[in-house]
């Protein structure tokens, strides 16, 4: 029990024996003191706080605290109940106390293995995260690159016999014209032959076919190109990489779902490069970051054309643009769209571990969780998303040129 003194002090006036027991403090201590003098002036002036507000109020108080008793730290809960004479003026404070160190404990040790067990959730995600990577991107890497390896053997074969084909042609239709020449008046089973096999249009056509032959395996031979600099498989420490050619790659290797279709027109990508060094990286991985973006971008755009038709989406056009900056020595890289945008909430969420907002079997909700874990963890930048409901999507990414 504790009563106030005509200072305002409190003092304690009562200390039961079960008192004494628990906290080890006998009554002789404790009887005619403040609460300052019996367990010090800082918890002793937040316990006279307490006292002080019941008094005023007059209502009990429950409350928990850890006090020391004997150079000991224990915590105890307390009820503080007001007694009031027969004017309802409150003279006298009764306390009831309990000793809950080991319910403390207990919750402590209880918060301790949840933040530890959020730990080792966290750890094993980051875990999946890079094992999925890993595997996803090397049996990537070795399809492409097989792939790539495979088309050069016969390729490389056609191209050498264009090459060969070329001038051989030229000399066989230089050698008919001669017969032409000394054959003015041929017979009527050769004029009826070369009406039937329309001689002049193959002439003139034969070589404007090599020609496009040729044009094709130059473009086969950049597919090539461009597969090998997509999956090429990374060291154990970063090399310098020209991001443009990265990128280039991976815009041809999406050039597929670029193109028109029944449903709407090509898919313009805009790309505004500026001067960049070459970036010491792994390339394979940043790769992959730019194709997870790009890949979501023509995504998004085909979901935003869902209820118009060829001519609408003509009349704004789906359009994603790249832009590459130096600032800060860091490269800066900006890929976005004009699809619908996301609201605040779904922002804040996709780079989240398995948070996807695309339908069952469309998405794994790996992809920017990933990419987020290469640009911050393996490379030391920062990717960041901006978007507004309705005016489109943007990923900006910056790397450190050197790590």
């Amino acid at each position: 029990m504790t009563d106030i003194r005509d200072n305002g002090r409190f003092e304690y006036t009562g200390w039961s024996k079960s008192c004494e027991l628990a906290v080890g403090i006998p009554a002789s201590q404790v009887l005619g003191k403040t609460p300052q003098e019996v367990i010090g002036a800082d918890e002793g002036a937040a316990v006279e706080q307490k006292y002080l507000r019941c008094f005023q109020t007059g209502i009990p108080i429950t409350y928990e605290e850890c006090l020391t008793f004997n150079d000991q730290k224990t915590w105890w809960l307390t009820i503080l109940s007001p007694l009031k004479d027969e004017t309802g003026k409150v003279y006298r404070i009764v306390g009831t106390t309990i000793n809950i160190s080991d319910r403390k404990q207990a919750e402590s040790a209880v918060t301790e293995k949840s933040q530890a067990l959020g730990t080792a959730l966290e750890d094993l995600q980051q875990a999946q995260l890079q094992i999925v990577q890993s595997e996803k991107m090397s049996a990537l890497g070795n399809l492409v690159a097989g792939v790539a390896h495979e088309m050069n053997n016969p390729l490389g074969f056609i191209a050498a016999s264009l090459k060969q084909t070329k001038p051989t042609i030229a000399d066989v239709v230089q050698h008919l014209k001669l017969y032409q020449e000394s054959l003015p008046n041929p017979g009527a089973e050769i004029l009826d032959h070369a009406e039937e096999i329309d001689l002049d249009y193959s002439l003139e056509d034969l070589p404007k076919a090599i020609d496009s032959m040729v044009m094709a395996c130059d473009r086969l031979k950049n597919i090539s190109t461009s597969l090998r600099t997509f999956s090429r498989a990374d060291k154990d420490y970063k090399v310098p990489f020209k991001i443009h050619e990265g990128i280039e790659s991976t815009i041809l290797i999406l050039k597929h779902r670029l193109k028109a279709n029944e449903q709407r027109p090509a898919i313009e990508v805009i790309t505004n490069y500026g001067s960049l060094p070459q970036v010491e990286c792994f390339p394979g991985q940043l790769n992959q970051v730019i194709m997870n973006i790009l890949a979501n971008a023509i995504d998004a755009l085909d979901e935003s054309n869902s209820g118009r038709n060829f001519a609408e989406i003509q009349e704004n056009p789906n359009k994603i643009t790249i832009q590459t900056s130096l600032k800060d020595n860091q490269v800066q890289i900006k890929i976005s769209d004009n699809a619908k945008g996301m609201n605040e909430e779904v922002k804040q969420k996709i780079f989240d571990h398995l948070f996807t907002t695309k339908s069952v079997g469309k998405g794994t909700g790996l992809g920017l969780a990933i990419a987020r874990q290469i640009v911050v963890e393996k490379h030391g930048g920062s990717i960041h998303c901006n978007s507004y409901p309705g005016k489109g999507t943007e990923f900006a990414i910056a790397i450190p040129v050197r790590q």
